[in-house]
């Protein structure tokens, strides 16, 4: 008897799109799609990069307050990144109803001008308050734009089932950089560890032992 398996789009790269990429905080753009960032950028492909949360709540006292926006930056350097953007959100609390409207036609008007073909996003069923309420912000903000793009929600601390996997083990060591530019974390968290556990959970899906991957989940289509 065969044994049902879901259907997985298997991708060594992404396609040529104009892309938007949102992070709840710095290093989740990294963790989440920072291999598939780098592969667009050494593609030619337009990417803006727009971080919602200030992150200061993952800052210790004896760093200054621009730290975490400063690490971005480097980041952005080691994937081969040149656009980014800080919104500086407080992060780590429930919005209201007016703030979660705010937040949307901030976002709205992000992807009215950049156009983006493509929008990476923390998918839904992130544990993280602060992931959880941005994937819910760009999916209303779709709504809202009646925009074209599709949504991909990449995932940080939760695993999501995969609808889309793409290979990113040439821009792996860009990744490794980026990550260890973020050294305001790295006492608390083993980034690496978690994005090598990530990228190689469905290394098989290549046939590759060796390979490391980015996985996706499709957002929902934008009804017009």
């Amino acid at each position: 008897m065969k044994l049902w398996r879901p259907t997985v789009e298997i991708m060594r790269a992404p396609l040529p799109e104009r892309v938007l990429a949102c992070a709840p905080h710095p290093d989740d753009e990294v963790l989440g799609c920072g291999g598939t960032l780098a592969l667009h950028a050494a593609q030619g492909d337009p990417v803006h990069v727009v971080i919602a949360f200030d992150g200061l709540l993952g800052l210790e006292p004896q760093w200054p307050r621009d730290t975490r926006e400063r690490e971005a930056r480097k980041a952005a350097d080691a994937l081969g990144l040149r656009h980014y953007q800080f919104l500086n959100h407080p992060e780590g609390h429930v919005l209201t109803p007016a703030e979660f409207e705010a937040g949307v036609r901030q976002m709205a008007g992000l992807i009215e001008a950049l156009t983006p073909d493509v929008i990476y996003a923390p998918w839904p069923g992130e544990a993280h308050l602060d992931h959880k309420t941005l994937a819910r912000v760009m999916f209303r903000a779709a709504q809202f734009t009646r925009t074209k793009a599709e949504i991909w929600g990449y995932e940080v601390w939760t695993p999501l089932r995969a609808d889309r996997v793409i290979e990113i083990s040439s821009a792996w060591p860009k990744k490794l950089q980026a990550l260890a530019e973020y050294a305001s974390q790295l006492g608390s968290t083993n980034l690496t560890l978690q994005a090598e556990e990530h990228a190689r959970s469905r290394s098989s899906l290549f046939n590759e032992r060796t390979s490391r991957s980015e996985a996706f989940l499709r957002f929902p289509k934008v009804t017009t």
